[in-house]
């Protein structure tokens, strides 16, 4: 969950970088900047997956979903204000850094007095808010451990803001998961090992996650003083509000995209009755598990997007032909994985999540038939994700951060208001209804502005490609399922393979037209 923080921020950073350093493909720095991206999108494939199946869903299945749902809960609280930790400052730093290397002591020593106060006053709105919305004993005591971890966090992002900044690609990719394979060995012990007495409590998770931050953000500092030389913290008021000036619209657009991605959990257990909203907020921890997986993919195929499409804007050529490419690819994919997930979501969701201790057979049954009905809203929620990081991508390439603004600002009365109509009555599955229907709407709009600012027409035949695309598959999976193969992992891999193969007729997949474009060959 943390990695849509680090994810967001990346995001922004590869956009300096590409506009600070006049990206042109197959010159040696974006040589060197393609490479290591590429070797940062790879690190992040082998290691978060495994943390999110391997790990995080573990935790899980051993703790169950009540306690998951409570840690859930508080983790997304957390996250909704996580913008006060930083306040665009990793955004600036990283772009200051980029184009005056001499200036990293002077901005360290500034910014990590300023980063200290942020902390602080971070401290002070989480609990405020917290205890205006009645969290108490056990929940606060949680929310200052998990808050701590998001300080530490913002802390490393800004520390590899100056990595990147100096252009330390390989050192800034192996430190974006020394934290999550820290956290993979630490819960690996207490899970898998009976050294505690087959023990584990939602708090060891959180301990755990401090731990591995703590370790990381030590090496991360250590690597930056490496190039800085000694720290010495300093006060420095016009300066402070210079960067918040600067950064405020990004701050902005980080608060309000945070507001309505992450307080569905929060609504829901607040919302509910005590025990029964922390038990719904697991229940759609479990659904939303596989829609977090697949953001973190659609994330890494933007961020080699944006170079790109920064590139084009700036030298004023036609972003129509690689937007279409794009869109086609990604777009597919998911409605792929949406529409399979709809047939196989039961299957996927036995496989993922056991039964708890102390649970019956008929309410194991019957948590994952709930979590099926929310995993089947969520994963087409999947889809308008995958179109927003698409057209957000170029609206971001275009600095139309206004306009993404008031996007995050509709997004997030729909989300609200919603959830507030919804979860009382269907309770978990009415949060993904506001789900699907709120990244719908930004999806939506977001389509509406690119046409309008890029003055782009409706391409019919790509539209008749894509809904025909969608019918057959649609039309392949009950024939698959009127046929009932025996084992339904090689139902879903023929159900997958078929609708590639559908999609290639069509020519929406031209993955080698794609990589022509990333390698420089053609625009």
């Amino acid at each position: 969950m943390e990695t849509q923080i680090q994810n967001f921020y990346l995001l922004f950073a590869v956009t300096e970088f590409a506009d600070d350093q006049n990206w042109l493909p197959l010159r040696p720095m974006q040589k060197k900047f393609l490479k290591n991206l590429a070797l940062l999108i790879i690190v992040n494939l082998l290691v978060k997956p495994f943390w999110i199946f391997g790990i995080d869903r573990e935790v899980q299945n051993v703790v169950g979903p009540e306690e998951y749902g409570f840690y859930f809960a508080i983790f997304n609280f957390s996250f909704l204000f996580f913008i006060f930790l930083d306040l665009g400052i990793t955004n600036f730093n990283n772009r200051n850094i980029a184009r005056h290397n001499q200036l990293l002591n002077k901005h360290l020593a500034s910014i990590g007095t300023l980063k200290l106060l942020l902390g602080f006053l971070y401290a002070i709105v989480i609990f405020a808010f917290g205890l205006m919305i009645g969290y108490e004993g056990r929940q606060l005591y949680l929310l200052a451990w998990v808050g701590f971890n998001q300080f530490i966090l913002s802390f490393i992002l800004y520390l590899r803001s100056n990595l990147s900044g100096l252009l330390l690609f390989k050192t800034d990719s192996l430190i974006s998961v020394l934290d999550r394979t820290l956290m993979i060995a630490i819960c690996a012990v207490l899970l898998w090992t009976n050294l505690f007495g087959g023990y584990f409590s939602i708090e060891w998770f959180v301990y755990a996650q401090t731990l591995a931050y703590s370790l990381t953000a030590i090496v991360a500092l250590f690597a930056v003083l490496q190039k800085s030389g000694k720290l010495k913290l300093k006060w420095n008021l016009p300066f402070f509000l210079m960067i918040l000036k600067k950064s405020m619209p990004f701050a902005l657009l980080v608060l309000l995209m945070s507001f309505y991605n992450r307080i569905d959990p929060v609504l829901i257990e607040r919302l509910l009755p005590q025990d029964v909203g922390a038990q719904q907020a697991g229940i759609y921890a479990q659904a939303f598990r596989l829609l977090d997986a697949g953001q973190n993919f659609t994330f890494l195929f933007s961020i080699l997007l944006l170079p790109l499409f920064a590139k084009m804007i700036k030298e004023k050529q036609s972003v129509i032909h690689l937007l279409k490419l794009s869109f086609s690819i990604i777009i597919t994919g998911s409605l792929i994985i949406a529409i399979t997930s709809v047939f196989y979501g039961e299957e996927l969701m036995l496989l993922m999540y056991t039964q708890f201790s102390g649970e019956t057979t008929q309410e194991y049954l019957g948590r994952i038939q709930e979590s099926v009905r929310i995993f089947n809203l969520l994963m087409f929620s999947f889809v308008a994700v995958s179109s927003n990081y698409i057209f957000g991508t170029l609206l971001t390439a275009n600095n139309n951060l206004k306009y993404l603004n008031l996007v995050a600002l509709a997004g997030l009365i729909c989300n609200i208001l919603l959830n507030f109509i919804l979860i009382p009555q269907f309770y978990a599955f009415g949060s993904a209804i506001a789900s699907l229907s709120t990244q719908s709407l930004t999806a939506i709009l977001q389509i509406i502005l690119v046409y309008r600012v890029f003055k782009l027409k409706v391409d019919g035949g790509f539209l008749f490609s894509l809904f025909a695309t969608i019918g057959l598959i649609v039309g392949v999976g009950l024939i698959i399922q009127y046929l009932q193969f025996s084992n339904w992992m090689v139902s879903m891999g023929a159900m997958v393979v078929i609708g590639l193969l559908i999609a290639f007729l069509f020519r929406l997949l031209n993955v080698k037209q794609f990589i022509s474009i990333l390698k420089g060959t053609q625009i």
